[in-house]
């Protein structure tokens, strides 16, 4: 993977985490999946409210009128609304997205905000000009983040997910850590700025290649244990290692 696909992020620990960046074939293809969709419930809103009015406007012109006012509404929100609505509440995702494994995150690597997901979908009104969004194309392919305009304006890059089978990602909570806590309970706690560090790395994680988690991983705890007394049975597993660290730090501190 080049430089030019991947996005990476220096901690304040000197440690860097990569994100696989979207294509402009990728993010097109969740584009055409939500259109589709947008078209279909599209359709059957004008009919449904044009049966309506019609049916109204029988009985009363001026409820026939806001009926048919109503419908516009409803199809111009649908236009403008589905993508900041969905990217709000799925956390960067829409259905096309989600269908393709892709997602919206700020260029911090942290979920973004209603805000953001609100402020980039309005200025797709800018990246759609002149027509067929060829202000947001010619951004993407000058862009090294595969960046449109509202991208820049919010501060996002859309990623590549590759959920690993059985692991949570940073947008699903656990349902439980599989390590008990009193394998690391004779240990020094986390300072705050380790813990920031693990769990930037454990809210990541889900967008990481397999190699570059298994590798950041090693590298966090190794960086962990030129202070701590780790053992063998403490590093059978990493990931459950630092699950265990961070989870006994913020309830001993309360740092949560």
């Amino acid at each position: 993977m080049s430089s030019f696909d991947k996005l990476t992020i220096e901690t304040p620990e000197q440690t860097a985490l990569e994100f696989p960046l979207a294509g402009i074939g990728s993010r097109f293809l969740a584009l055409a999946a939500d259109t589709l969709l947008q078209v279909a419930v599209g359709f059957v809103l004008v009919m449904i409210f044009m049966v309506s009015a019609l049916s109204l406007s029988l009985f009363s012109k001026v409820a026939g009128i806001w009926t048919f006012a109503i419908g516009v509404f409803a199809i111009f929100s649908l236009q403008f609304g589905y993508f900041a609505l969905f990217e709000a509440l799925w956390n960067g995702q829409t259905p096309g997205k989600r269908w393709t494994h892709l997602r919206v995150i700020k260029d911090s690597g942290r979920p973004i905000s209603a805000y953001d997901a609100i402020l980039r979908n309005l200025l797709r009104i800018v990246d759609s000009l002149p027509t067929m969004y060829a202000t947001g194309l010619i951004t993407m392919l000058i862009s090294k983040e595969n960046k449109r305009v509202g991208d820049y304006a919010a501060g996002t890059v859309v990623i590549h997910e590759k959920p690993l089978q059985g692991v949570s990602t940073m947008w699903q909570q656990p349902a439980a850590t599989a390590q008990p806590l009193h394998t690391v309970s004779g240990l020094p706690q986390l300072t705050v700025e380790e813990l920031q560090l693990v769990e930037a790395f454990l809210d990541r994680r889900g967008s990481l290649d397999p190699g570059v988690r298994r590798t950041m991983a090693r590298q966090i705890v190794d960086r962990l244990a030129e202070r701590w007394p780790i053992t063998a049975e403490d590093r059978i597993d990493d990931e459950k290692f630092l699950e265990a660290a961070a989870e006994q730090r913020r309830q001993t501190a309360r740092f949560r």
